[in-house]
């Protein structure tokens, strides 16, 4: 059966001088039109095509991919408002339609927004949605600390930046934890840290603990190797001073620094820490 709005493998059954015809069900077959056929098609083949309906509410199909498919969020630019609604670049030929009733504030043309999309089963129709709220948080969260999942970054706030987890869940990454820059609407992978009563999520970036260290010592050495094997920050240099070079916490720098003197690799003296000769 055809997943509406999802990448489907359909196998191809006859070409025209319209495109590909693909076997989707009994005596059912969806286009691909021309411009999506290559040289290299043949029938017979499986290819894996995006299905959404056009403007007749045809089922179609296309060999690109939207930024979100159905049950997915993603920062979207609005193309164009009309009396139906705001119709967002998704990044198909047939722009997203959010109807009025699925903003949140009267959306602008040129504006970027996050969007949920999903069908809407009094039309069958593929639309999107700026109320992210009502589709996140309804299903018990199963992760547990140290979990690796997806984050998209949705809006800084004053205690961090809000996320969307696995196009679940709400999480949150906190100021004192971020030591990179991020942007709204970029993925991110993220670590769970702590899932609160109310099923929203703390999360912290970047890989488990060791991994994350071990890496960051490796950053230690080879910018240590490319300043003459001594550099002026240690374990006691301001939080700030570390993160503006190494682009982490002073905790994670310490412990960096730990390994690398429990290695041999480095030492500490008068205000410096140094390469030790191998």
């Amino acid at each position: 059966m055809v997943k509406l709005g999802s990448i489907n493998s359909l196998t191809i059954s006859r070409f025209s001088a319209y495109g590909a015809y693909l076997a989707a069900a009994d005596d059912v077959e969806i286009l691909l039109p021309r411009r999506y056929v290559t040289d290299a098609m043949h029938e017979g083949d499986v290819i894996d095509v995006f299905v959404y309906t056009d403007s007749e509410d045809r089922l179609v199909a296309v060999t690109e991919k939207p930024v979100a498919m159905v049950g997915e969020f993603a920062l979207m630019r609005v193309a164009e408002v009309n009396r139906m609604g705001a119709f967002m670049d998704w990044g198909l030929p047939k722009n997203l339609l959010v109807p009025f009733g699925e903003q949140r504030q009267r959306m602008e043309q040129g504006r970027w927004y996050i969007v949920y999309v999903y069908i809407d089963h009094n039309t069958s129709r593929i639309v999107g949605s700026a109320k992210l709220s009502k589709w996140l948080g309804n299903t018990i969260p199963r992760y547990r600390a140290g979990d690796e999942v997806d984050a998209l970054i949705v809006q800084r706030s004053d205690v961090g930046y809000r996320i969307i987890i696995d196009n679940l869940h709400w999480g949150i990454i906190y100021h004192n934890e971020i030591f990179k820059p991020l942007r709204i609407g970029e993925h991110q992978r993220v670590r769970v840290k702590a899932i609160r009563d109310d099923g929203k999520i703390d999360a912290v970036l970047g890989a488990h603990a060791i991994d994350r260290i071990s890496e960051l010592a490796e950053r230690i050495v080879t910018y240590l190797q490319a300043h003459g094997g001594r550099m002026a920050i240690t374990d006691a240099s301001s939080p700030q001073l570390i993160q503006s070079t190494f682009a982490c916490s002073k905790k994670d720098y310490k412990r960096a620094i730990g390994m690398l003197l429990k290695n041999g690799r480095v030492t500490l003296s008068d205000g410096a820490t140094e390469l030790c000769r191998q």
